[in-house]
């Protein structure tokens, strides 16, 4: 019998593509030339039990022998991890059919529930490359989503994941559409509401261009990558977690949908309505509260915006079953002083302690929101919500709460301090008239967080504030001098980061 030697050995080359899967073949390697395989080509990889299917770069030097095929690290856990030198067979993926109904969206066309739940099908299952993803997420962007579209592909997005059951009919959460640096209310609002028995299992996002996420934020303190199972104890435990919400693959298309759309810089209503229900959906949320900010320089930039965006998702969440009221709130300056994950979590436990010197525009803000959400689950009157936060934030129990989850998550750990600083200091008398949160999102960005976790930005002001030469504007912090450097550089082409204007007699 003859041998067949229509395999490759995997490695594992260390290669980040972030959740995009790639393998690496010789363009002259037998499995290559018998396939007919080019460069980009889409090809389902067979490992074991797993297979996946890859994005296929072709490699001309000796990186890689004839008998070899790279893995990036992608692709690498979603074989299962693999053993080193392991045989794997490779072959043309079929077409992705579901690309006719993108087709379909970018001439005009209307998704349907079929149609939505077939493209969001491929998606999770990697069938779609980035470049197909990419024209998904341009068909869906602005306001090319209808209402019936959106409540579609929500649907499907929930349909794609696990999900939590609490067998309550009251389980809380929240959420913040983003764009505001800083605004960490939900580490408080969380243990506020558990410390009233009440349920809220808060996952969150980390950042993927902003300085950081609330996972982020989380995670200088306590071990925030829980699995299904352990999130379900930690829940049945404390009333509440505050976990990363890709660990527990709910609605898991969502996070790979924005990272295309972060990349192309790129915002549709409708997916930012579905990536937000969807994920409350599986989380088992009954009642769920949404900050919109609105602001020059954030992401809802007009109250006409906030509104249109305020409809779409109470309508939806009514579709889904979801108890889902909006708030609009201040999105002209940061909230907070700190940007960066460690700096917000100082802002978090300098509130939850009750210190004299936290960061009032934070306290304020968290106990608005957790005053709604108190009164949402009828633990207070109407109008007594605000009181009940308070209260419950003064006795001490919500720090204690807070205390309690991080150890049922794994333990606490005091946030880490950056090495290197650089405070940015006002040139001339005046009141501050303007910060520009996009710009001060980048520089906190260009300073190393989210990956450096010390990293990011102090604020020292407010709007309306007056400050003469000298006087303390912002402070950057980050883990190495080139961070900073580089930082600095962004800085003396960008004067217009926080603006001060001449005081009017």
């Amino acid at each position: 019998m003859q041998a067949t030697f229509d395999f490759l050995k995997l490695k594992r080359l260390g290669v980040d593509t972030h959740q995009e899967p790639v393998v690496y073949m010789r363009q002259d390697c037998h499995v290559a030339i018998a396939e007919g395989f080019n460069a980009q080509s889409r090809v389902e990889v067979h490992a074991g039990e797993y297979r996946t299917i890859a994005t296929l770069a072709l490699v001309s030097n000796d990186l890689l022998s004839h008998q070899q095929a790279g893995l990036s690290e992608a692709a690498w856990r979603l074989l299962g991890e693999p053993e080193e030198g392991c045989e794997a067979r490779f072959h043309h993926a079929l077409p992705v059919d579901s690309m006719s109904f993108v087709r379909g969206k970018l001439y005009g066309e209307r998704l349907n529930a079929a149609s939505a739940a077939a493209v969001i099908n491929d998606i999770k299952s990697g069938r779609f490359s980035d470049i197909q993803l990419s024209a998904f997420v341009t068909a869906c962007a602005g306001d090319r989503l209808n209402l019936d579209e959106t409540i579609a592909i929500t649907q499907a997005m929930v349909a794609s994941g696990q999900r939590f059951d609490w067998g309550k009919e009251k389980v809380l959460d929240k959420h913040c559409v983003g764009g505001l640096p800083g605004n960490r209310t939900t580490p408080i609002v969380t243990v506020i509401v558990a410390a009233n028995d009440l349920t809220m299992p808060k996952t969150s996002s980390r950042a993927i261009t902003s300085p950081a996420g609330t996972a982020d934020t989380m995670e200088t303190m306590t071990p925030v990558q829980l699995e299904f199972d352990q999130m379900r104890k930690v829940v049945e435990q404390q009333g509440a977690c505050l976990a990363w919400g890709g660990s527990v693959s709910l609605s898991p298309t969502d996070d790979i949908v924005i990272r295309v759309e972060r990349a192309l810089d790129l915002d549709s209503e409708g997916q930012l309505v579905a990536s937000v229900i969807s994920k409350k959906v599986a989380a088992g949320s009954r009642q769920v509260l949404i900050d919109i900010p609105v602001g020059p320089t954030a992401k809802v930039r007009s109250d006409e915006m906030a509104h249109k965006l305020r409809g779409l998702l109470e309508q939806t969440g009514a579709a889904l079953g979801l108890d889902v009221r909006t708030v609009i709130t201040d999105g002209s300056q940061p909230v907070g002083r700190g940007i960066g994950p460690a700096l917000e979590a100082r802002d978090v436990l300098q509130v939850l302690a009750n210190e004299a010197d936290a960061p009032q525009d934070l306290r304020q803000k968290s106990l608005l929101l957790a005053g709604e959400m108190l009164e949402m689950a009828d633990k207070a009157q109407t109008g007594k919500g605000y009181e009940l936060a308070e209260k419950t934030l003064l006795s001490g129990l919500a720090m204690k709460k807070f205390r309690a989850i991080c150890e049922a998550q794994g333990g606490f750990n005091k946030p880490p301090v950056a090495q290197f600083n650089h405070c940015v200091r006002a040139e001339k008398n005046g009141v501050v008239a303007y910060f520009n949160n996009r710009f001060i999102a980048r520089l906190a960005s260009l300073a190393g967080a989210p990956n450096a976790a010390a990293a990011g930005l102090d604020i020292h002001v407010r709007l309306g504030d007056r400050v003469k030469p000298g006087d303390a504007l912002f402070t950057l912090y980050a883990e190495a001098a080139g961070e900073l450097a580089y930082a600095l550089d962004f800085l003396d082409g960008h004067t217009d980061v926080v603006r001060i204007e001449e005081e009017l007699v």
